[in-house]
This record gives structure tokens, sequence and C-alpha cells, in this order.
């Protein structure tokens, strides 16, 4: 099967509208380690087709962009925005514990959008791992630039 290489840019906004410290399950958390490491890259590309998101999952965080909004053009890139992030804590007591992570939101609403991916990701993640290694076949990259708003 032939490989191709797929570059997406992001934005991320000036200002996050609030943050929160919560914890992902460590099922969860342990699927996407998973599948980071299953991947071979800096980036994996989660997309959550039942919310027409898109999760872009790195070492150090979780991004997470609405395929069908928020696109931004600054500077001759073009690119999503992001609706909010996770950024897990480093370490903990075990492969069973809930990771503290700290949720970032960068729009109004997105407290409800977080509660639901929180349902919807599971099995995105999920059709992932059932899949063949090699299944996808599209080497993937994620830049993420910051967004000056024009405010």
């Amino acid at each position: 099967m032939s490989r191709y290489f797929v570059r997406e840019t992001f934005f991320r906004p000036d200002t996050a509208f609030a943050r929160e410290t919560s914890a992902l399950p460590a099922s969860l958390h342990n699927r996407l380690r998973l599948l980071l490491s299953r991947a071979g890259g800096g980036s994996l590309f989660v997309p959550i087709r039942s919310m027409q998101y898109l999760a872009v999952v790195e070492q150090e965080e979780t991004i997470f962009v609405d395929a069908l909004g928020g696109y931004a053009h600054q500077d001759g890139e073009g690119g999503r925005l992001i609706r909010l992030a996770w950024r897990p804590a480093l370490g903990r007591e075990s492969l069973t514990a809930p990771v503290p992570c700290e949720m970032i939101y960068y729009f109004s609403g997105s407290k409800e959008v977080q509660k639901r991916l929180m349902t919807d990701i599971g099995p995105a993640l999920q059709r992932m791992l059932d899949q063949p290694s090699d299944a996808g076949s599209a080497a993937r990259e994620g830049r993420i630039l910051p967004f000056r708003s024009t405010r």
C-alpha cells in the first residue's frame, strides 16, 4: 500500500476562555498513549466522527478542532482553530489511576463539548485500536501556531 504525507495547521487562540483541573480516566489515557506509540511519530490524528471533531494527540497535550467550523487565515497560513485542549500531568501513581489533567477551553460552550468528548472519544480510539497497525497509510504532521485576534 502506498503512503503519503498529510500536513495540517492549527491556530491556538491568544487567550483561553476558561481553564479547569480534572482527570482523565486511566483507560482513556492508556489508549491515547498506546495509539500514539503505535503511530511512531510526533502526532496522532483521531477523527471523532459522531461530533465532526478531530483530536490531535501529542506527548504533552491533546487538542481538539471542529471539522465543520473555526477555520482561520493569518500571514498566508490557513488552518483550524483549536477549540479546547487537554494537558495531562506527567507521572502518575499507577496504570489504573486517573490522570490529573488541565482542561483548556478557548471558546464559550466548550465545557458542553468537553462532556460529550469524554463519551465519544473512547469508541473512536477503540476503532483505531481494532484496525491493523498499518491500516493508516498517511504520515501526518500537525503544526500549532499562535492566532492573533483582531479585537
